[in-house]
């Protein structure tokens, strides 16, 4: 049944929680939500078998989080700390691609982040273009254009993703969250605005950076940067798999990483 929580803005959030013990809390990127994911769901169940509780959460303009305004990195970190607060205190966060940076971005702003776990995080370089992108993305959706919009935040994906998204069933729904976006756009631009040392300066936590040995050559080089940024961060990649992760091969790894994370007692 979903629980929900009242961020420090008013918005109301609605999440899953699983299992007992450290918590777990699922970052998404660009588009899902819990009625539209249940790869993520699934990894939950698995590693709530193992003295976790995960949870999994609608972002801010999806399934059962709706909201009205602009939704900006702030408004998305308002949340997370709302659900680390409602579930235990401290967390695990698990960002999946822009999800991931939405994650470094909480950690880096103080929030009670004891680990990360970042799956294929699109991170580039300081003058990767990312700030006049998201700017962009936010004046399209500010003009009500959503088509332009999420045509313009796929614009350097590969060209077959946004064709079969248009040709798919679900491009309505994609198109009525677009104000969902503003988050990952922003945490992309915040990442690309310096050095990735300096704006990870005091992350000093467990980080794995994780991603498939299938993936494209950008998710290995944005891998690279943040081990070189934080020290005793360490990457990996997992066998046969791209931007979507296989569900246990993910859990496990999920569970030793909060293992390994949790302080003793």
């Amino acid at each position: 049944m979903t629980e929900f929580v009242t961020t420090i803005a008013g918005d109301s959030v609605g999440y899953d929680r699983l299992g007992t013990g450290p918590t777990l809390i699922f970052v998404a990127g660009a588009g899902p939500h819990r009625g539209s994911d249940p790869l993520t769901s699934a990894t939950a169940a698995l590693v709530a078998e193992h003295g976790i509780t995960p949870v999994v959460y609608d972002r801010l303009g999806r399934g059962e989080s709706q909201v009205e305004g602009t939704i900006d990195l702030a408004r998305e970190l308002a949340a997370i700390r709302a659900l680390i607060e409602a579930t235990g205190g401290s967390a695990v966060l698990c960002g999946h691609s822009s999800g991931g940076t939405i994650a470094l971005a909480a950690a880096a702003s103080g929030l009670p982040v004891t680990g990360l776990v970042l799956w294929e995080a699109p991170i580039g370089g300081i003058s990767g273009g990312a700030g006049a992108w998201a700017e962009e993305v936010a004046r399209l959706t500010a003009a009500g254009d959503f088509d332009g919009a999420q045509s313009y935040y796929m614009k350097d994906m590969p060209p077959e993703w946004l064709e079969g998204a248009r040709n798919s069933p679900i491009w309505p729904s994609m198109l009525a969250q677009v104000p969902s976006l503003g988050p990952d756009a922003d945490s992309l631009a915040w990442a690309e605005s310096a050095s990735l040392a300096e704006l990870l300066a005091d992350v000093r936590i467990p980080v794995e950076v994780l991603y498939g040995a299938e993936a494209m050559p950008i998710m290995r080089q944005a891998a690279d940067r943040i081990v070189a940024a934080v020290p005793g961060a360490t990457q990996k990649s997992l066998a046969g798999q791209n931007h979507a992760w296989e569900a246990s091969a993910m859990a496990d790894e999920l569970v030793r990483f909060v293992a390994d994370a949790t302080p003793a007692g």
